[in-house]
């Protein structure tokens, strides 16, 4: 049992490191397009793509807050922390949807300034070439978090994966205003453009709250249906009740009562709720802690 927990512990601590190294991979990839970007857009006297390039330093920061919350969530269980640290990779999301909401109503404010008070703008060759560069970037970026933050069952790369794949879809959008004024549109099709970049951060923002706010308010993770269909592979459970799960993907909180044989001795109940646990892991999620209460099961 010891020798299960001591391996628990390092695989938990190895993850955390291959976390961290992920946000610092991205954390400087975020920088080069941000400066790129803000560079490029002062040069042009481009609100849109300065604004992009703000919005590409908020996914530094939102690095930095992870790489900070990743540590806290590393630290070991003590007394004060049974259930251990790793809420605080939660609040390092929600600080980050904190930083979109800020930075998304600024934009959208800037927008409409920019659209009563417009100024020219003026493209380069130079501007188009740095927005597609940056693209490519940030399709890497996102892609690469993603997938990282699902291998290693991260709450934190995933959110920030969301908070990532705006600046897709927000640079194609300076792109498309970048070559519409150079192909006559009038010169507000920026700070229209910018005000649509507002909407993408704010709604970026949405999606990271609800998720983080759902693993504070410990909102079911596993649907009910997929822990009974798991149950009832064991011909020894007869009536299953009061089944609860909460949490995040790196670590699943599932409890439940389930009723058995009342002849069945403790130890005969003890491999069971192993068994089931087991199989818990292998067919739901490997992250799983699972508590069985178990109950006499009289025919009625």
């Amino acid at each position: 049992m010891e020798r299960r927990i001591d391996n628990k512990k390092d695989n938990l601590e190895e993850n955390f490191k291959k976390i961290k190294f992920v946000l610092w991979v991205i954390l400087f990839a975020n920088l080069g397009v941000a400066l790129i970007k803000i560079l490029v857009g002062y040069m042009i006297n481009s609100v849109s793509l300065s604004t992009d390039g703000v919005h590409s330093m908020s996914d530094s920061l939102s690095n930095v807050v992870g790489l900070v919350g990743i540590t806290i969530a590393s630290k070991p269980v003590d007394k004060e922390h049974p259930y251990g640290h790793k809420k605080s990779e939660i609040i390092a999301s929600m600080f980050i949807g904190c930083m979109l909401l800020f930075l998304g109503s600024k934009t959208l404010f800037n927008g409409f300034y920019r659209f009563i008070n417009p100024k020219d703008v003026s493209i380069t060759l130079i501007s188009v070439i740095s927005l597609i560069l940056t693209i490519c970037i940030n399709i890497f970026v996102t892609v690469y978090e993603r997938k990282k933050g699902e291998e290693y069952n991260s709450f934190i790369l995933i959110s920030d994966s969301i908070h990532t794949k705006s600046d897709i879809f927000i640079s194609v959008g300076v792109l498309v205003s970048l070559v519409g004024i150079k192909l006559g549109l009038p010169q507000s099709i920026d700070s229209i453009i910018s005000i649509v970049i507002s909407l993408f951060i704010l709604r970026a923002s949405y999606e990271i709250f609800k998720e983080s706010i759902g693993v504070l308010l410990d909102k079911a993770i596993i649907e009910e249906e997929k822990i009974i269909e798991v149950l009832n592979s064991f011909s020894e459970v007869k009536d299953i009740h009061k089944i609860r799960s909460r949490g995040s993907e790196n670590e699943v909180y599932i409890d439940m009562h389930i009723m058995i044989n009342p002849n069945t001795t403790t130890e005969q109940s003890h491999q069971l709720s192993h068994n089931i646990e087991r199989e818990m892991k292998n067919k739901i999620n490997p992250n799983c802690q699972v508590i069985i209460h178990v109950e006499p099961y009289y025919k009625k």
